[in-house]
This record gives C-alpha cells, structure tokens and sequence, in this order.
C-alpha cells in the first residue's frame, strides 16, 4: 500500500498547478452524487412514511369493531395457556344487513355462541385490527427509513460507478503519456 500523506480537506476544490481537468470533473461528480442521495433518501422515506400514514389512518377511521358470534366450538380444551389462539368459524352482520362468516383467532374451547369482536370494512368484510396511531408511527418510520435507504443507494452507487469510470480514464491517459515519455526517452541523442 502506498503512502499518501495527510489527507487534505477540499482538496479538489483547491487552487493548484497539477490540478487535472478530471479532478475537477470528479469534485462536481461527489459533491453532485452526495447532494442527489441525501435529497433523494430525505424525499422518498418522507414520502413513504406519510403515505403508510395516510393508510393506516384512514383505516382506523373506516375499520368498525363488530360484536360476531363463534358458529361452533372453538378446537382445543378450555383453560389452555392463556396466550394460545385457534381459528375458529365466527358469523356476523354487515351494516347492510346481510349475514357474513369468516374464520378468526379465538381461546380455545370456546362455546358455540360466543361472543367475540371482528374488525369489519365499510362493506362488512372481515380485517385485521387496525394499528394503532402510535404502531401506525412506528410502521410508517421503518417503511419511510427502508424506503430512503433504498432509493439513497441509486445515486451513491450511480456517482461510485461515475468515479471509477473517470479513474478507468485518468489510467488510460496516464498509460498513454508514459509510453510517449518512454518513447522519447529512447531516442538516441544526437
């Protein structure tokens, strides 16, 4: 490994005699590249996170707790480790009146009869609860954070490839004026 001294801050910026064309082509390609990903990263995990927001929001608004009724027994035995849940079949009413059966998370060995609480849409179709708003916050910040990250890691990468294609030139030239300088140093004198 080489030895390059210490490291100069802005130093392609700098005023300097051996500065190269593609120096400075470089400096606008980092500088450019970091400004894109930090905007980039900023713009779309905003975006997203006050979409997953919007989303889950509007489905506490239009989620409706419904009171259902287990349709036969639960599977299991009654007085099973108190977190454990069976799906069991459970009916209930839509706003429109009409008759709705759908399977639900439930204690084991329930009675028939039961009743129990389903989440239901605007149309009477059974959900999920929805999240609450601090679950919502908390869902929308990792949605918005991975959606940053990712989107971020296109123009970081775009301007890494950018460099390494300016080096690949900068090596190229190089290669060239080594063998005009060789050549010139060969030529017998005289």
């Amino acid at each position: 490994m080489a030895f390059r001294g210490p490291r100069v801050w802005l130093w392609r910026w700098r005023r300097n005699p051996l500065k190269r064309r593609s120096d400075t082509v470089e400096a606008w390609v980092v500088l450019g590249s970091w400004v894109l990903t930090v905007v980039c990263g900023v713009l779309a995990g905003w975006t997203a996170a006050g979409s997953v927001e919007r989303s889950l929001a509007r489905e506490r608004v239009e989620w409706r707790p419904v009171a259902g009724r287990l349709t036969e027994r639960a599977p299991g035995e009654a007085g099973a480790h108190s977190g454990e849940r069976v799906w069991a079949e459970v009916g209930w009413t839509g706003p429109d009146g009409s008759a709705h059966t759908g399977q639900v998370r439930v204690v084991p060995g329930s009675a028939a009869g039961t009743t129990v609480t389903v989440w239901t849409d605007r149309r009477g179709r059974l959900v999920t609860e929805p999240a609450t708003a601090a679950q919502a916050r908390v869902r929308a910040s990792l949605v918005g954070g991975l959606a940053g990250v990712t989107v971020a890691v296109l123009p970081c990468a775009g301007g890494r490839w950018l460099r390494g294609r300016l080096e690949c030139r900068r090596l190229d030239g190089w290669a060239v004026e080594w063998a005009v300088f060789d050549a010139v140093r060969e030529r017998p004198s005289g």
